[in-house]
């Protein structure tokens, strides 16, 4: 097959491309540019990060690459589409004290989106679509199913849930199947000199804040019966469950348990306070089923660095579920995804809007 390969300069998707190459299919890489719109350029951003302004050094690497492998490369631009999609988006969940997961929206509309669909309009011909994440999709009765990689510690269908049919029978994923040492020696043995780059830790490597762009708005820092603690510069500086840096005292620690955009107030409270029984998750994308129509015993995650859990999941409408864990859960945060498993089986997900 002739295969577009999403080529990010690091040694997952450049490994990927190899592999792909030596099975015997025409082989083409891309990489897709996102920096630099609306004076971004200007910002502190770090290496190491999947959005920042060392991104020209990225698409260097993947160019050289791409020649060592022995494939054609084209660099595309995604910037507007990513500004206007990924960033906006993270913008106004973070000042309305909502915690996002940018990596799982980039992944559905830009990077299993944009980038294959302006490829082909800039003339670029592929029958399929691969990149380097540690997950797998699998054909049953007509419907394309996306699987946990094998590696648990390294799977990525968490970041995938919200793929659809249309794009899932037109994706490959080559590493699902490899462990992260497997690669790396892969690549060692074939002299990639991305063999040792570290992996990218966050989708930006500098303070929230320059993506932000706001001014301070200075509020109280309160405990669940309203006293006041201390102020804060803005509720977008906090996380759920964050302990650390809250820059008030007490007797033991503190944890941040509610940010209200309502009154601008962060909510703190003992570690007791932060853990939920249950939650309510809507924007659904199932993969597995058309939709959920009777309460399902099956597991869920519900941040990417987690194992999966046992929950039971009940509609409450077409777009809403409710999410009860067998085991109470901590730190649970408004704006990421909860996604559901059915053993290795990426049954679908949503995003999170309240716990109790």
């Amino acid at each position: 097959m002739k295969i577009l390969v999403g080529l990010s300069g690091g040694v997952d998707s450049s490994v990927a491309a190899l592999i792909l190459k030596q099975q015997g299919h025409e082989v083409i890489g891309a990489t897709m540019s996102i920096w630099g719109k609306n004076g971004l350029a200007a910002a502190e951003g770090k290496h190491n990060a999947c959005y920042g302004p060392d991104e020209a050094e990225d698409i260097e690497t993947a160019k050289k690459i791409a020649d060592q492998i022995g494939i054609p490369y084209h660099v595309v631009d995604c910037v507007t589409k990513y500004e206007d999609i990924v960033i906006a988006n993270f913008k106004k969940e973070y000042l309305d004290g909502h915690t996002p997961n940018p990596c799982v929206w980039c992944n559905a509309l830009i990077k299993f989106g944009v980038l294959p669909q302006v490829a082909k309009l800039n003339g670029v011909e592929f029958d399929k679509f691969a990149t380097g994440h540690y997950a797998r999709v699998e054909e049953e009765n007509g419907r394309f199913l996306l699987k946990r990689g094998i590696a648990p510690h390294k799977d990525q269908s968490y970041f995938l849930y919200r793929l659809k049919q249309e794009q899932l029978k037109n994706i490959i994923l080559p590493l699902g199947n490899y462990t992260k040492d497997q690669i790396r020696a892969i690549a060692k043995e074939n002299r990639l000199e991305v063999a040792d780059k570290p992996d990218s830790q966050d989708f930006y490597g500098g303070d929230y804040n320059e993506l932000l762009n706001v001014k301070d708005k200075i509020g109280n820092i309160v405990d669940t019966d309203g006293k006041i603690l201390g102020t804060h510069k803005g509720i977008w500086n906090y996380t759920i469950g964050q302990r650390k840096g809250l820059g008030v005292s007490s007797t033991e620690a503190l944890y941040v348990l509610e940010l209200r955009k309502e009154t601008n107030e962060v909510v703190v409270g003992f570690a007791d306070k932060t853990f939920k029984k249950s939650l309510i998750a809507n924007d659904l994308n199932w993969i597995a089923i058309d939709k959920l129509e009777t309460p399902k015993k099956c597991q869920a995650k519900i941040r990417s660095t987690q194992q999966p859990v046992d929950v039971e999941i009940q509609p409450v409408n077409d777009n809403e579920v409710k999410v009860i864990f067998e085991d109470m859960q901590k730190s649970i945060a408004i704006g990421q995804s909860a996604v559901f498993y059915d053993g290795d089986t990426v049954l679908g997900g949503g995003i999170i809007i309240s716990a109790e």
